[in-house]
């Protein structure tokens, strides 16, 4: 079994798993699995109620990151101003590369999706697939702009709204 290089998380440190979005580490274990003890990092997701054990040493591998720094945030916001970008490609093929993007973990990518299936009152209603996205995409981007500005999640989402009410404006 090859060592990959650690990342540096540290427990009640908050970290951003790409399917599942911002968790906090709770701790790092040790755990016999298959006859093979394995270092984990333990995450939280408290909204989602559920906990993940991923080996210490696939973290990077999986695509676990810190927390975006303000920059990124400042970044995303900037991304949600701007003009939708819709393709004119199958809705199948634009809701797999949304869930693509959502899942990719990136803030950015992440802002895109939300930048695109954003839908203002004076718009045409979303299907219940595209809804479904916009509201994964939405939750993860304000999820982690309330982690990495230490606001709570109302309060980030009514930024995002601000954001997003603007540019229809």
């Amino acid at each position: 079994m090859t060592k990959t290089r650690k990342m540096d998380f540290r427990p009640d440190e908050f970290v951003v798993y790409p399917a599942h979005g911002v968790g906090r580490i709770i701790s790092i274990e040790e755990q016999e699995i298959a006859g093979l003890n394995l270092e984990l990092f333990v995450i939280s997701f408290e909204k989602d109620k559920m906990t993940l054990r991923v080996p210490t040493h696939k973290a990077t591998e999986i695509g676990m990151r810190s927390l975006s720094s303000p920059d990124v945030v400042t970044k995303a916001l900037d991304t949600l101003r701007g003009k939708a970008r819709v393709k004119r490609a199958m809705w199948a093929r634009r809701a797999q590369e949304y869930e693509q993007k959502i899942n990719s973990g990136d803030l950015l990518s992440i802002a895109e999706v939300v930048r695109d299936l954003h839908r203002s009152d004076d718009q045409r209603e979303q299907s219940y697939s595209e809804r479904q996205l916009y509201e994964a995409a939405l939750e993860r981007l304000t999820r982690e702009v309330a982690a990495v500005s230490g606001e709570d999640e109302v309060n980030a989402q009514r930024r995002v709204d601000n954001v997003l009410v603007s540019r229809a404006a």
